[in-house]
């Protein structure tokens, strides 16, 4: 197992309570953890170590709330990969999701050890989180918005916040295409239409929240088929 891949007893964990949210429920999280490396790096570099209020723009069926509260048991229980910190301990997890087939799912699986709220990213209360987690999100909205977003994060986010943003990397060549059209098949199977995307090469986004104050890091994900960064940015 390499260093930074999951267990599998750990995405079993995970996966196990979307079986109250049916069959397409849990098939999606157990593909989806298993083959996301953004999961296991989350982790495995305790990128969300020590917060206490994170927040999920875009959460879909709240996969990182699983995760998160699975990697807690799993940790207590002694199954927890060498060399990988503790698992955070966040006291509140709110996703927010503007499809509510998603919205359903993440509320059955996850009961009380989240908040799901049905909403669109760009207007929704982002409360105080002090950490706020994108995954593949921002590419569905227009350039606008996904600066009105960022900035929007930014005044949410106390000292020292944390935004994990993961996008993809337009500036990728034939490894972006095969991402954009991994995203777009995603998007027809969870959502049951095809939407178009609005992508910028990694170094504007890094840009971005280098503009509003970040002290930004970038983790990319797999260099040979994947053109996804994932960007990490701290405020001081």
């Amino acid at each position: 197992m390499r260093g930074d891949a999951a267990p599998r007893t750990l995405i079993e964990a995970a996966s196990a309570p979307y079986r109250a949210a049916g069959r397409f429920a849990l098939h999606f999280a157990r593909a989806k953890l298993a083959s996301d490396p953004a999961f296991a790096v989350i982790l495995a570099q305790g990128l969300l170590a020590g917060r206490r209020r994170v927040l999920d723009l875009g959460c879909g069926q709240g996969l990182l709330g699983a995760w998160l509260t699975a990697a807690r048991s799993e940790h207590a229980a002694g199954r927890w990969p060498p060399g990988w910190p503790p698992p955070p301990a966040p006291d509140s997890y709110r996703g927010v999701e503007i499809n509510p087939h998603e919205v359903e799912r993440a509320r059955i699986a996850l009961g009380a050890h989240a908040q799901i709220v049905s909403g669109d990213i760009r207007r929704v209360d982002y409360g105080a989180p002090d950490a706020i987690v994108m995954l593949d999100v921002l590419h569905y909205v227009d350039p606008a918005s996904q600066e009105a977003v960022l900035k929007r994060a930014r005044t949410a986010l106390g000292v020292r916040g944390l935004v994990l943003l993961r996008v993809g990397d337009a500036g990728g060549g034939a490894r972006f295409r095969v991402s954009r059209f991994v995203d777009r098949a995603v998007a027809l199977a969870r959502r049951g239409r095809l939407l178009a995307l609005c992508c910028r090469p990694a170094r504007e986004w890094h840009s971005l929240l280098v503009a509003l104050g970040f002290a930004v890091r970038a983790w990319p994900m797999r260099a040979a088929t994947d053109a996804n960064v994932l960007l990490v940015g701290e405020l001081p």
